[in-house]
């Protein structure tokens, strides 16, 4: 079940990252630092007031709402409720962008207002998609949503270059069109019922997340703020480069894997009991570990060359020296999300998460303000690792004592040789190429260290490597 999810999540996901990495590759040319890091503040901002105010409602909509048949009362009930918080998002983020950028406050409130409506329109579609379990259909509108957020900003900085603004309006527009176009298609399957929840229940799975959320400010994206402050938004656009490049295929892996894993793990915990989804969580553990491992051994072994291909002049020898730091904090903060935190929603605890929240806002913010002053983005970095690191070690002991997830030591001993005899045959085969260009290099190590991840995988895992060769055949229609 983990590996069909996967594959038939991945080619939306792997677009819409690569979307993301082609936008910046371009904006990073089109802008300046200053501008760039500005745009990164924008989606940081929005990011915090996102995840404070209205994410808690698709995390709520996919526990009580239940799966495939989705009931009208169950939507309109949520839609007042999303109205609601994003007016709330936008008057706290109008609010703060006077702090983060108070002599181009207006303009950017605007760029974080646009992000917000857009997307709280475009998360709510794609929860009813994922409710209803129409993996395909959510894969083709992401396929979509990753094209316009691509062509739109390149549009909108031809008409008006050289601004944050434009390029911000224009991704949040395709975010915008996308989601609309996703909730025609979803509304379409929705069925007449009342509400399988009252008003109250949602509250009161909901607020716990606010609460959650409101502790975990420290965690998410704070290092940029204290960067921002400490030094300007060109340090912040040099930090932000290099978390995008590292978190974008790390992410790509790990959110394909959740996808389907989420809604399918706590359906198994109230059909079948804890033991049964604890069992499930132990395999996606293993199957995330291996898959993301390799894919950051390639970010840390080819990082200079990543650089030289991504980024322009003005980022090369300092972007590549924070990818294994930042590597490591995302790949912490997945399996804090996708792993132990779904034993907490599972067993409808979301208050219990305020603790490792907690944790990782006391950490980054500890670290931020002792090593940032300094070290600038490498203590921004390792800032936000020591963060990452403290929510997993708290979340990790809260859900062990909830169901015990059984560790997959063997799995893991196994993937962490596989990533790094990855690493050095790529980094080998780069270097044999030392004379070419950076593409060149580039190219010719990720593809002989993909081979190289490909065939020790499947000497070691040969039945699950044959079962996701075969479904991949069938996919894209080969015999």
């Amino acid at each position: 079940m983990l590996l069909r999810s996967t594959l038939i999540y991945a080619p939306a996901i792997l677009l819409t990252r690569m979307s993301a990495l082609l936008l910046i590759a371009v904006a990073t040319r089109l802008i300046d630092q200053t501008e760039f890091g500005l745009l990164t503040l924008v989606v940081t901002i929005g990011e915090m007031t996102d995840v404070a105010v209205t994410n808690w409602l698709r995390i709520s909509l996919l526990r009580l709402g239940g799966k495939k048949d989705v009931s009208r009362g169950s939507l309109f009930l949520a839609a007042r409720v999303m109205v609601l918080t994003t007016l709330l998002a936008l008057a706290v983020s109008a609010a703060a962008s006077t702090l983060v950028a108070p002599d181009r406050w207006i303009e950017f409130a605007l760029a974080v207002g646009g992000y917000l409506i857009a997307g709280a329109i475009g998360r709510f579609a794609l929860t009813i998609l994922q409710m209803q379990q129409r993996h395909s259909t959510y894969s083709m509108l992401e396929f979509l949503r990753a094209v316009l957020q691509l062509a739109l900003p390149l549009l909108a900085i031809y008409v008006l270059p050289g601004s944050f603004l434009s390029i911000s309006l224009g991704s949040s527009l395709g975010v915008l069109i996308a989601g609309l176009i996703a909730g025609t298609i979803a509304w379409s399957k929705v069925v007449a019922g009342p509400a399988r929840f009252s008003q109250r229940e949602f509250f009161a799975f909901g607020v716990p997340l606010i609460v959650i959320a409101l502790v975990g400010f420290g965690l998410n994206n704070a290092e940029r703020l204290f960067l921002n402050a400490y030094y300007n938004a060109g340090s912040v656009a040099i930090f932000a480069a290099a978390y995008a490049l590292a978190r974008q295929p790390i992410d790509m892996v790990a959110n394909a894997i959740n996808m389907g894993a989420f809604p399918e793990i706590v359906g198994r915990f109230d059909s079948e009991g804890p033991a049964s989804a604890a069992a499930l969580l132990s395999n996606l553990m293993a199957l995330m570990i291996r898959l993301c491992l390799p894919v950051a051994a390639l970010l840390v072994a080819l990082g200079p060359e990543i650089t030289s291909v991504v980024l322009p002049v003005q980022y090369h020898g300092h972007v590549d020296q924070l990818f294994l730091v930042i590597a490591f904090s995302v790949l912490c903060a997945n399996l804090t999300s996708f792993v132990y935190g779904a034993v907490v929603h599972a067993h409808k605890k979301p208050w219990l998460l305020v603790w490792a929240n907690g944790a990782g806002s006391i950490g980054t913010i500890g670290l931020s303000l002792l090593l940032i002053p300094t070290m600038a983005e490498a203590g921004a970095a390792l800032a936000l690792a020591g963060g990452t690191l403290s929510s997993l070690a708290v979340c990790a002991a809260i859900s062990q004592k909830l169901t015990a997830i059984p560790f997959p030591l063997r799995d893991i001993s196994f993937s962490i040789g596989i990533a790094a005899i990855t690493g050095v045959t790529a980094k080998l085969s780069s270097v044999a190429f030392a004379q070419a260009p950076d593409l060149v290099q580039l190219a010719v190590g990720a593809v002989v260290g993909g081979l190289t991840f490909l065939a020790l995988n499947g000497l070691i895992h040969p039945t699950e490597t044959r079962a996701l060769a075969q479904r991949a055949c069938r996919r894209l229609g080969i015999a």
